[in-house]
């Protein structure tokens, strides 16, 4: 993967930072210390580079100074040991960017309510290291988002300086692929996909992953290497409506969709299971296959499958509230005036993390149809998210038993399934955590 056909200024800034890579000299800057960027951080720093984290959030700087997890995969006290060896160095100072041979940017690149790509982050990070820009410099895109982003949105902006991509610095685009709280696959055992806008910038990028991650995968374009991330994730949105809808199905005919999974999952070749839930949430699922949605709409094409998974999926909570709603009246007793327990917020299994959680909808259609909602969860103490302001509750016997109606929404490891069960009147399971119904336990 050696360059080849380019000038000797462009040889002599692609062999320096080869070098410095090879070497352990790279001095490296990671824009944006959350779920991807701290972790790649510290990975980093572990093996020997000097890291310079930068965040705009002071908050951020000062729980990591002072040793505070805010991070479930990263922790505190291998931070506080980075910082004491002066391996890590997390600032709000974006002068740092000047400091930096390696500069990868993982900023959040959220949906618009609108549903259209917000990649205002990028820009402004783009525009923060164009400031900066100096030749031999290596710019690497992790964050999330459209095929040509990296072409079309940070690349006209970094050369607006005069520096020319190739020639003087190089840019490229990898895609994080952190599963939090994934202990079989943290970080450094998930293999990385690179796409450089040229040759020299995909064998970079190649070479400085590989430090850290065992497989490092290139591809030809960062076009390439940004619809591979949408592909994995629209492979898990649609295959989660698919079995969303088989819920919905199995509902109406009194079927157990999740001994109709166990059953499936029996055949060795040809199936995968997943499993129905209350909603989607979380970054990637729900989000970023909207991103290749929105772009095949300026390119005149409706991406019929994406569109209704999304529309499926989207649609879950309203179901959940309807079952319990169902419930209810078998009891007698009218939403309007019961009193209904979330059982955990977090959009994922034991991580403290509200992004796009299904339990923010829930509450709202619970809230809207009269209901007094009330939530426990043992990673967030409190909500307040638009017109969510709900602090959270401690389980006990005597609480429990105030409740009409429980309702399970993320499973977290530390919950007490069985003592919620001895004392609950009504339990609506939404993760299959009972395996079976019973008098007091209805499962989606």
């Amino acid at each position: 993967m050696d360059p080849g056909g380019i000038s000797d200024n462009a040889k002599r800034n692609y062999q320096e930072i080869r070098k410095k890579i090879e070497s352990k000299k790279a001095r490296l800057c990671i824009v944006g210390l959350g779920y991807v960027g701290l972790p790649l951080a510290v990975a980093l720093s572990k093996k020997g580079y000097f890291v310079y984290g930068f965040d705009t959030n002071p908050a951020h700087i000062e729980r990591l100074k002072k040793g505070d997890r805010y991070i479930v995969d990263v922790d505190p006290k291998e931070v506080l040991s980075l910082l004491g060896r002066k391996r890590f160095s997390p600032t709000t100072d974006t002068a740092v960017l000047a400091q930096a041979d390696i500069i990868i940017v993982c900023v959040p690149t959220p949906l618009r309510k609108v549903k259209v790509p917000d990649i205002s982050y990028v820009v402004k990070a783009s525009r923060a290291i164009q400031k900066y820009l100096r030749k031999g410099q290596l710019i690497i895109l992790e964050s999330t988002s459209y095929p040509t982003t990296t072409r079309e949105v940070m690349l006209p902006i970094l050369k607006k300086g005069g520096l020319r991509e190739e020639e003087d610095f190089f840019l490229c685009f990898s895609p994080e692929r952190v599963n939090p709280a994934d202990k079989k696959f943290p970080l450094t055992k998930i293999p990385k996909v690179v796409g450089g806008l040229s040759r020299e910038s995909t064998t970079l990028a190649f070479l400085l992953y590989s430090r850290i991650i065992k497989k490092v995968f290139g591809v030809s374009s960062p076009e390439a290497a940004e619809t591979a991330k949408l592909l994995e994730n629209t492979f898990r949105l649609i295959n989660i409506a698919l079995i969303n809808e088989f819920a919905l199905v199995c509902h109406k005919m009194n079927i157990d969709i999740w001994e109709v999974i166990e059953a499936a999952k029996t055949k060795p070749f040809g199936f995968m299971p997943f499993y129905p839930g209350p909603g989607l949430g979380g970054h990637c699922i729900p989000v970023d296959p909207l991103y290749l949605s929105w772009k095949a709409k300026t390119l005149g094409f409706k991406t019929k499958m994406i569109d209704l998974a999304s529309y499926i999926n989207h649609y879950m909570p309203v179901h959940v509230v309807e079952r319990v709603e169902g419930l209810l009246a078998k009891k007698d007793i009218a939403l309007i005036s019961a009193k209904v327990l979330i059982l955990g917020v977090a959009y994922k299994k034991d991580v403290k993390d509200l992004r796009e959680s299904p339990a923010l909808e829930l509450i709202e259609i619970f809230q809207k149809k009269g209901a007094r909602v009330f939530f426990h969860d043992p990673l967030i103490p409190y909500l307040k998210i638009e017109t969510i302001n709900i602090k959270g509750i401690a389980l006990n016997k005597n609480i429990l038993k105030t409740f009409d109606c429980v309702v399970v929404v993320t499973d977290h490891s530390s919950i007490d399934y069985a003592f919620v069960k001895k004392n609950a009147k009504l339990i609506f399971d939404t993760r299959n955590i009972y395996k079976k119904t019973s008098d007091t336990v209805v499962r989606l």
